[in-house]
């Protein structure tokens, strides 16, 4: 089994990564290294790395011709909602070419599933909890980018028999994510500002919902999914059943660094208030009956993280609107 994992460098990209290689895969991890590590890599032996962007037409085509490919897990995307609304031709260009490139390649080599990472991000304002069967209204250009990648696929199948299993995910956190983006990863970036002895920064009155899903109980269905035919041609919520509010998750978050020096509050932002799905569909087809509570999946990242201590946030230099744009986003 020969696997490409676009984005493999990245939090999330890493684990499907481990997980693949333990499975026996044969991986190749395609990433530009804009939001990944090369340190997140570093343990694995057996492992071809491609540094490069998933937009570059030659290199993907190159990349499926040579290796030929069983399955592609496509994890690479610019994964910001809240910034997507002021970066819109990065967002398109990124989430939604970047994406047409690889199934295209996918379709010409014959590549048996390819699986895609999407976002709960594609219900928009949707009733709570969100199920696969509502139709998706997104509200900002992340998520219609990963709707438009998901009707993609499903018409890739349709016209040329290409599989592929869709995960929507939501709020995924735990080892090795990257707590220096401060445009998104909501646990990463309070954490990074207790170790930073800085005011954990909230948006509006922290009174917005969420469920936070721990990287354990997300992954290894992702990975697992090829070898589940019951999963082809379908698309999946995967991710915790719990919510909470963000001042609550504040509060269990201080705890385990048992120091928050201030909360401010800072004006909201454009984002939907209330988030979390239903995630029967995926339980069914995967047998999964266990789930890391929220205080376990904190505590495990909090030890992870102050064993690694804090990482210098860096600013995104590609704003295309400034216009409404948070305040503490305007780069310095």
């Amino acid at each position: 089994m020969k696997s490409l994992v676009t984005g493999g460098a990245g939090f999330i990209g890493r684990h499907v990564v481990k997980n693949l290689l333990e499975q026996g895969h044969s991986v190749v991890v395609l990433d530009d290294f804009s939001g990944g590590f090369y340190e997140n890599l570093r343990e694995f032996r057996h492992l071809t790395i491609i540094d490069g962007s998933i937009c570059d037409v030659k290199l993907v085509n190159d990349l499926f011709e040579k290796n030929k490919f069983d399955y592609v897990y496509h994890l690479a995307a610019y994964a910001a909602e809240g910034l997507s609304h002021f970066i819109r031709n990065f967002n398109y260009t990124n989430n939604v070419i970047g994406s047409i490139n690889l199934i295209n390649a996918s379709i010409k080599n014959n590549v048996k599933c390819f699986v895609f990472i999407s976002s709960v991000a594609v219900y928009g304002t949707g009733v709570c909890p969100m199920k696969e069967e509502m139709f998706p209204k997104p509200e900002d250009p992340y998520g219609i980018a990963k709707f438009t990648i998901e009707q993609d696929l499903e018409t890739a199948y349709r016209i040329f028999g290409l599989s592929y299993v869709v995960f929507r995910l939501h709020n995924v956190y735990g080892e090795y994510q990257n707590i220096g983006d401060k445009y998104r990863n909501v646990i990463g970036i309070f954490m990074n500002q207790i170790l930073n002895n800085e005011d954990v920064t909230i948006y509006g009155d922290g009174t917005q919902i969420r469920s936070f899903s721990y990287i354990d109980d997300v992954v290894p269905y992702i990975a697992n999914s090829v070898n589940v035919k019951e999963c082809y041609h379908q698309v999946f919520n995967v991710g915790s059943d719990n919510y909470c509010t963000v001042n609550e998750l504040v509060k269990i978050i201080g705890e385990n660094f048992a120091r928050v020096r201030k909360i401010r509050y800072v004006p909201e932002r454009l984002e939907v208030k209330v988030v979390y799905a239903s995630h029967e569909k995926i339980k069914k087809a995967m047998g999964i009956v266990n789930e890391t509570t929220l205080q376990n999946g904190i505590c495990k990242m909090s030890e992870f993280v102050k064993l690694h201590g804090p990482r210098k946030t860096k600013n995104f230099h590609s704003i295309e609107i400034t216009k409404k744009l948070p305040q503490n986003w305007i780069n310095e």
